[in-house]
């Protein structure tokens, strides 16, 4: 049993990584574009909460 931990540690580590990658590969993808932009834009709608009349 003990010799098989540093195998399962490197393969859950080589699997987080290729989850981090991809998930960044995923929210940078020109696919993802125009949602990036108009989530990036969301807080600039919102109406001012301190409006003095």
């Amino acid at each position: 049993m003990e010799q098989i931990f540093p195998y399962v540690s490197a393969i859950t580590n080589l699997i987080g990584i290729l989850l981090f990658l991809g998930i960044v590969w995923w929210a940078y993808s020109s696919k993802r574009k125009k949602a990036n932009e108009a989530s990036a834009e969301l807080p600039f709608d919102l109406p001012d909460e301190y409006r003095k009349d």
